[in-house]
């Protein structure tokens, strides 16, 4: 496994890194959720990301005791705030003081750790004055609870306003974790070459595009049984965008691509994100441990001009590009 920097920060994490997003707590059990984090530290993987958001902090709990008795200082364990948790209150969501101090408390406690290497904002938050998150943040840092700060989703103009801030506060933040695939290039042209300027580095999810990027959803065929497109809990929502003829069709072009690289698609899609400007970590996630050995074959593979080239021709214009698309990942009001 190699890892490299977070950004322009001295902390170095696993260019593969490993989420729980849509299966600890809610589409797999917990031994076998268990088994992936095991697999994951077998292979190398020593960086770990989760949100006290997903499953409604289920997750945390069991990433928390997946990793429970390993040597805190080896691992870099990583969570968010923003979305609604608990009941769904008032102050349940969103980067208020309140909501981010009650948070990180909470959050520690389902990790079972005194702290986390990188706290991040999950959205931006419109109904919150930035000075006052930028300064929660600060204390959460100064306390010791969080060693660095990130971000999710932001625009390259609230990265620049909240980099402005956390600066004057005495912290940088280091890290943007945008939603990033061969398929989905929105973080190019605007949030990457901020994110480079400021020093935030790039830590994506999603590189397998929801897992359509492994070759497995063929055009004209119905969705496999048991797969991410079956689950009505959260996958099948986020993988429709991709379920059409076109994309699949290219998707398909993409076989012979890995095949002459010595790669499965999968490990050919996470070669691609770690072989692109300004990332520090790709985020994959498994709901079996053969899955996690398969994943992490990319990582130290080089591309070559001629590999990135061919991609690019067989995916073609079923690409999406529009940079505009992460301002709409800003909710237009706090969630409840």
């Amino acid at each position: 496994m190699e890892h490299r920097y977070l950004g322009n920060s001295g902390l170095k994490i696993s260019e593969i890194a490993y989420g729980n997003w849509l299966t600890h707590g809610s589409q797999v059990e917990e031994d076998a959720a268990t088994a992936c984090v095991r697999q994951a530290l077998d292979v190398g993987i020593t960086t770990f990301d989760t949100a006290d958001v997903y499953a409604n902090t289920k997750a945390e709990s069991v990433l928390g005791r997946a990793l429970a008795g390993e040597r805190r200082e080896s691992l870099e364990i990583f969570t968010k705030v923003y979305w609604t948790t608990g009941p769904g209150g008032p102050n349940d969501s969103g980067l208020s003081r309140k909501h981010i101090m009650e948070s990180i408390n909470a959050s520690l406690t389902r990790l079972q750790t005194d702290y986390v290497d990188l706290y991040q904002a999950h959205r931006f938050d419109i109904e919150t004055p930035l000075e006052e998150t930028m300064q929660a943040f600060a204390d959460v840092v100064r306390s010791g609870k969080a060693l660095y700060i990130g971000v999710s989703e932001w625009t390259a103009d609230q990265i620049r306003e909240g980099q402005a801030l956390a600066r004057e506060l005495g912290f940088s933040l280091i890290s943007s974790q945008p939603q990033y695939s061969m398929l989905w290039r929105v973080i190019e042209d605007e949030v990457v070459p901020a994110s480079e300027e400021l020093g935030l580095g790039q830590i994506v999810w999603s590189p397998i595009a929801q897992g359509v990027l492994t070759g497995k959803y063929k055009p004209g065929q119905a969705v496999p049984e048991g797969s991410r497109a079956t689950d009505e809990s959260g996958g099948s929502q986020n993988i429709s965008r991709w379920l059409r003829d076109d994309v699949l069709e290219a998707v398909a072009r993409l076989e012979p691509v890995a095949a002459d690289a010595g790669l499965s698609m999968a490990q050919l899609a996470v070669a691609w994100v770690l072989n692109r400007p300004n990332i520090s970590a790709a985020i994959i996630g498994a709901s079996r441990p053969e899955q996690v050995t398969d994943n992490v074959k990319a990582s130290g593979v080089t591309l070559d001009d001629d590999v990135m080239a061919a991609i690019d021709d067989a995916l073609g214009d079923v690409v999406v590009r529009d940079a505009s698309l992460t301002a709409k990942q800003t909710p237009g009001t706090r969630p409840t």
